[in-house]
Order: C-alpha cells, then structure tokens, then sequence
C-alpha cells in the first residue's frame, strides 16, 4: 500500500507537467506562443507590485532597526506574562503577518536559542506555520489588479492572524501540557 503511494506520489506532478501541454495541443492551442504571454504578463505583474513590496519592506527594517520591535515586547511583556505567553515570541507574532521570511528568520532563531522542544521553540514552529503573511497577501494581490481601497480586507486578515496566534498558543499548550 505505502509503495503505490510513493509511487503515485514520485510522479504525480511530472505528469501534470506532461498533460497540460499535450491537452492545449490537443485543444488547438499555440503553446510556445500561450507561455511567453504568460511570462509577459508575470513580469508586468512583477514591476507593477514591487513598490509595494518594497515599501513593506522598508517600513518592517525601520521598525526593527530603530528599537521599535524592543520597545513593543517590553511593553508588553507584563501582560504576555499574564497570560503565560513568552515575550519572545511576540516579534514573530508581529512580523508574521508583514513579511514570511522575517518570521522565518525570527523563529529559526527562537528554536535555534530555546531549542526546537522548548515551549518557545513549539510555539514559534505552530505561530509560523498558522499565521499568514497579510500584508504580503494584500500588497500582492490587490495591487496586482490595482485595488487600492481593501475596505474590510486588512481588518478580516489581522483578526484571522491573532485568532490564529491564540490558537497556537492554546494548542501548543493542550498538547504538549505546558502551564
């Protein structure tokens, strides 16, 4: 059973890759002439978002940089300690949702210093794979078809963010039994 598995798994995209140009040949469909079009409109995609990127990017080093990210876990530390939360782990909370390799630096340093056991190494591994890149999301998408106004977009995400934050922590703390 686990061979058929494996072996459905190893070629699986192979043959996707094979089937959709031999189906648009089948269609009738110029595929050279189908993918530099593709390709085109990427790249135009591409120089069309990198301003927002950038100024996300930007924003996040300048907040790190300057104290900001030190200034806002030391306020926050006595509530965070409150709620059995360590301090830690709040930089990845708030860089999460701006930028996925920030957060991914940042928890590869939390279970590199805590160790990948440790509550704030657990934590920090189901905080990253939980939380998604909001910011990210909503610079890319929207500014890809040029929406500029995201209404109740922003809000929606930030909330599903901290939702999923307390849910980490929540989870983290029933399964592994920590205080």
């Amino acid at each position: 059973m686990i061979a058929w598995i494996d072996t459905v798994s190893r070629w699986a995209v192979p043959l996707l890759i094979a089937f959709i140009p031999v189906y648009g040949l089948a269609r009738g469909v110029r595929i050279y002439d189908a993918f530099i079009e593709g390709a085109r409109e990427g790249l135009l995609l591409a120089v069309r978002i990198v301003p927002f990127m950038v100024s996300i990017f930007v924003a996040l080093g300048i907040f790190r940089e300057g104290g900001g990210m030190a200034l806002l876990v030391g306020w926050l530390r006595p509530v965070l300690d409150s709620l059995g939360i360590p301090g830690e782990v709040l930089p990845l909370a708030v860089i999460r949702p701006l930028s996925g390799g920030g957060a991914l630096g940042i928890a590869a340093e939390l279970i590199r210093r805590w160790g990948p056991d440790s509550y704030v190494g657990r934590l920090a591994s189901v905080m990253q794979g939980a939380t998604d890149t909001t910011f990210y999301i909503l610079t890319f998408y929207f500014g890809s078809v040029g929406i500029k106004r995201t209404r109740h977009a922003l809000a929606a995400g930030l909330a599903a963010d901290l939702a999923s934050v307390v849910t980490a922590v929540l989870v983290v703390r029933w399964f592994f039994g920590y205080p």
